[in-house]
């Protein structure tokens, strides 16, 4: 991408994306297989945009779609067990309207948050590949560009946290030394935005322990109160 594009243009570059053909394959093999579930409804099967307030001050860094939730419903974190574990917290802190989300077309606004990506494509196994990665990466440095108001960024797991931060660096001329830890908060420097690390809201996570509701709170109750007002 030479030149940054306008949110349209950018978000109808992103769904019409081929440039991993092995996630290419994945995500239309699982539109077309579906999941028993949802075997009467017709997949998304494409890359997913980012979402969100695009006056945002917070940025959201997730890792990919999930297989039967992004994949199938064609938005952020929709239609799965994470989305729900995050939405939920996003409505308890006043940043969404509604504590769930099941479609595109189920009413869900979010204030003051944009929420997308590392990777735009279903992964086989939740894990993309770095070359892949690497090829979505510039939808996410658009976007960046795109979201004049940033304050802070919050990454949902290692993986996206890994990769937002030569981002980071580059975006913002800036070198601080930084490690990945749960609520692990890094100040503003300079022009760059505070940044706060955050376990992934995946079942493997909330279903274990590992990541509590009162855990995942905190992330948010501390990102409201570094916003406000």
């Amino acid at each position: 991408m030479s030149e940054y594009l306008d949110w349209q243009t950018l978000d109808n570059k992103i769904v019409v994306c081929h440039l991993c053909p092995r996630l290419v394959h994945w995500r239309e093999e699982v539109a077309c297989t579906r999941r028993r579930a949802y075997r009467d409804q017709i997949y998304w099967g494409k890359p997913v945009p980012g979402f969100g307030d695009r006056q945002a001050r917070l940025l959201v860094v997730g890792l990919a779609p999930g297989a039967h939730g992004s994949n199938r419903t064609g938005r952020m974190f929709t239609g799965d067990a994470s989305g729900e574990f995050l939405y939920a917290a996003l409505h308890r802190a006043g940043f969404a309207n509604q504590p769930g989300s099941n479609s595109r077309e189920d009413g869900l606004v979010l204030k003051d948050v944009f929420i997308t990506a590392v990777c735009r494509c279903v992964p086989p196994d939740n894990k993309p590949e770095r070359l892949e990665m690497d090829n979505c990466q510039p939808f996410l440095l658009n976007e960046i560009h795109l979201l004049e108001n940033i304050q802070g960024i919050v990454t949902l797991g290692k993986v996206a946290f890994d990769r937002l931060i030569p981002i980071y660096r580059m975006k913002w001329d800036v070198t601080p030394d930084m490690e990945f830890a749960h609520v692990a908060f890094y100040p503003k420097h300079g022009q760059a935005p505070w940044l706060i690390a955050s376990y992934h809201p995946s079942r493997q996570n909330t279903q274990t322990g590992r990541l509590t509701t009162a855990m995942f709170d905190r992330i948010w109750k501390l990102a409201r109160k570094i916003l406000s007002p």
